[in-house]
């Protein structure tokens, strides 16, 4: 059985230019050639349309979404998505291979491609308390998998640079096997970026201005253009649109919440937004196709081309990136807009059971959350809008009304309580740029360990809020004077919901909405944001579960600055 998509102007990504030029599919899936074909078993009528080559994003974490990934499935492909490249560091670093064999089930036989890369930095840093380790040999059978391209993201760059044998163990097995080989190295410039690079570091989704990424591919990485829920880097890197750096970047989301996949789109909204900035939309759907393709080193996809496998998309208008149907291996999967019902087999229910029951902290008590009294600088977290890095905010803190906080000019209190192996230990600083007014938000979702994460405005509140994520296994929730406004419940790993994507949009916006009417501004999302203040390879200022971090130096340093 053949299907021939006619009368449509096919995206050639060879040459980025439209052309008039009808495709012709087998039942395999396999396009059999792109010209002047007439006939075949069923012919669509494509008169008006744009036929583009579906969208692989490069970089994502499932566990970001809070999806299952047949419930991220559904939503993905309704947007253009015919593959993503996850890294389940997330669910790793709670569960550890659990984590990985759950998402690899949980992904098999969707419509849409779940790629893998094996996560590198279970822990991320030493820095850190997660819920396992995880070694080069543990990693090892995983490669054998088809669907896994790669190692994920080396965030430990300065283990990197010194030479840390547990973290080169990694490297260099991925490499023996064939892989690919994720960085993530902000900020990271000159020598130390070619010592970084000569290990073999493929590419980067860290880049936040032109300078940084031009530096990147002169030296031969791929750059991945981030454009996520919190992390806005596409107009600091527009300039990479144009030759001849275009050709060596792709589009990325790295991290995004429901409501906002629902809403603005996946893949599609980088290229429109790219477009907004007036770039040409065909440069952002060859980033997104065929160059997405070749930097994983993946064969006959990524472009409509005789041999290349059918992921198609029928396009209303191509400035608007505007999705009507998806052709997947040449079998339509959205018309109209709608995702067509398909048959997918659920994972292994022992896999699904061993990521409940996931938060294992006593109940916490308000003067969990006190710090010393003392007449010096302290060292505060500084949020820079619309980035995961952090500035050091040096000043005295005001204990004439508490504990520090001083609300009025939004120094909190952020924390974060170890969750995985209950060892009791609480991480207390201070933290500028959430803005609530009153209560709290918490949180079991903290890169990359994943432990209980809050920020308030009273050690009350933050206790209040800490117990309840224990209470609901885990989830986002906001909290004012020992009431709960909104909570978004998590039971798998305290990361995941299997609850349908309109459903956990809804909690989501509630969750959001909740944080808004404690004082969080519109133009923020407070929970992305608190998520990403226990990284510590992402520079300046972290809080983990020991304290705060100096990323730069990757130490554990005091809350005050000694004279």
């Amino acid at each position: 059985m053949t299907t021939l998509l006619k009368n449509g102007k096919v995206v050639n990504v060879f040459i980025n230019t439209l052309q008039e030029a009808n495709v012709l599919l087998d039942d395999s899936g396999t396009i059999l050639g792109v010209g002047d074909y007439q006939e075949a078993d069923t012919i669509v009528d494509c008169a008006g349309k744009i036929l583009s080559p579906a969208f692989i994003d490069g970089h994502i974490h499932i566990e970001s979404t809070m999806m299952t990934p047949l419930e991220l499935a559904k939503v993905c492909m309704v947007h253009g998505t015919s593959a993503i490249v996850a890294d389940p560091h997330e669910i790793a670093n709670v569960a550890g291979l659990n984590g990985i064999r759950y998402m690899l089930e949980a992904s098999e036989f969707l419509p849409m491609k779940v790629y893998f890369t094996l996560p590198s930095c279970v822990p991320a840093t030493p820095l850190d308390e997660s819920g396992a380790t995880l070694l080069a040999r543990d990693l090892e059978p995983f490669y054998s998998n088809s669907r896994v391209l790669g190692l994920a993201e080396v965030m430990n760059y300065p283990g990197v640079l010194r030479g840390e044998p547990k973290v080169l163990e990694k490297i260099s097995s991925a490499l023996a096997h064939g892989k690919v080989v994720n960085g993530h190295a902000p900020l990271l410039r000159g020598k130390d970026l070619d010592a970084y690079l000569s290990k073999g570091i493929n590419d980067d989704h860290e880049c936040s201005t032109f300078p940084e990424a031009k530096e990147r591919i002169e030296k031969g990485q791929w750059v991945m253009i981030r454009e996520g829920t919190s992390a806005h880097n596409l107009e600091g890197l527009i300039g990479l649109f144009e030759e001849p750096y275009c050709y060596r970047c792709l589009l990325v989301t790295d991290d995004k919440h429901p409501k906002d996949l629902l809403e603005n789109g996946h893949i599609d909204a980088i290229i429109r937004k790219a477009v907004r900035l007036g770039e040409d939309p065909i440069i952002g759907i060859r980033m997104a196709s065929l160059q997405a393709a070749q930097c994983f080193g993946l064969k006959g996809v990524g472009a409509i081309a005789p041999g290349y496998q059918g992921d198609i998309l029928v396009l209303n208008s191509l400035e608007d990136v505007d999705v009507k149907d998806v052709y997947l291996h040449g079998r339509l999967v959205v018309k109209d807009k709608q995702a067509l019902p398909f048959f997918a087999r659920r994972e292994n229910e022992w896999s699904r059971r061993a990521l409940m029951d996931t938060i294992h902290i006593e109940k916490t008590r308000p003067e969990d959350f006190l710090v010393p009294k003392r007449p010096l600088p302290a060292r505060i977290i500084d949020i820079i809008p619309g980035e995961l890095l952090t500035n050091v905010l040096l000043q005295p803190l005001d204990f004439s009304k508490g504990n520090g906080i001083d609300v009025k000019n939004d120094i909190l209190k952020v924390a974060v309580v170890e969750r995985h192996r209950k060892t009791g230990h609480v991480g207390v600083g201070f933290i500028h740029g959430i803005g609530l007014k009153r209560g709290a938000i918490a949180s079991s979702c903290s890169h990359d360990s994943h432990n209980v994460v809050a920020i308030g405005t009273s050690e009350r509140d933050i206790a209040f809020a800490v117990n309840c994520v224990k209470k609901m296994g885990g989830g986002f929730i906001a909290v004012d004077s020992g009431h709960v406004l909104a909570e978004l419940p998590l039971p798998l790993g305290g990361l995941l919901s299997e609850e349908k994507a309109e459903v956990l949009a809804s909690q989501n916006e509630a969750v959001r909405k909740a944080s808004q009417v404690l004082g969080a501004p519109k133009t923020i999302e407070p929970f992305m944001l608190m998520a990403f203040m226990s990284l510590s390879v992402i520079p300046h200022l972290k809080i983990t579960t020991l304290g705060l971090v100096d990323v730069d130096r990757q130490a554990l340093v005091p809350l005050y600055v000694e004279d």
